[in-house]
């Protein structure tokens, strides 16, 4: 229905912004991701999902399209609704989301406030071959969910490498070196960068 909105930002939040286009107020709940990535007041453009209940029409904006994926497969699950798709993404980012299903990694899903143990496997269940096809995943990521990896993209970010650039000269250096250092990943892949 409503799949993006472009216009001037009025209102800013950590858990709602409001976007004037064309004299219209658009008010849509955000995740604290795109709440950090929401500049002040100027033109924006998110992309948005409308949920539709018996008493209610939501609006929910994202800042990039892998999120507004990523929140698509989480609401398709069973016994996750829009809030707590939208706690996990304010919790996790779209990655680590993907990550988390991907590695089966039940402990962290769990972690987010009103989701449970059952929730949590159910929403592996349900999305880890959804995720590894649409956002292909490799096994090395997959298995590789570690802090190293982490920390390796975010000090290449700051250096001004593009993270999925970064990201996959990275995958490709812990196939070869699995339990490499913070600072082995980022010498090895400036070299190949």
């Amino acid at each position: 229905m409503i799949t993006q909105i472009r216009g001037k930002l009025v209102e800013k939040n950590p858990t709602y912004a409001v976007v004037d286009c064309n004299g219209v107020g658009y008010l849509m709940n955000i995740s604290l991701n795109t709440f950090s990535s929401l500049p002040n007041d100027e033109n924006v453009l998110l992309y948005t999902h409308l949920s539709i209940r018996e008493d209610a029409h939501t609006l929910y904006g994202f800042s990039t399209k892998m999120e507004r994926e990523v929140f698509l497969l989480l609401i398709s699950v069973s016994g996750v609704g829009p809030s707590i798709a939208r706690t996990m993404l304010s919790s996790m980012t779209s990655e680590e989301v993907q990550q988390a299903i991907a590695s089966e990694n039940v402990k962290l899903i769990q972690s987010v406030k009103g989701i449970g143990a059952k929730t949590a496997q159910r929403v592996i269940v349900d999305l880890k071959d959804k995720v590894l096809k649409t956002f292909e995943l490799g096994e090395v990521s997959v298995i590789q969910n570690n802090t190293n990896k982490e920390e390796a993209l975010s000090a290449l970010e700051v250096l001004g490498f593009v993270r999925k650039q970064a990201d996959k000269v990275i995958g490709e250096i812990l196939k070869e070196t699995p339990e490499a250092s913070v600072e082995k990943l980022i010498k090895q892949a400036l070299k190949k960068l």
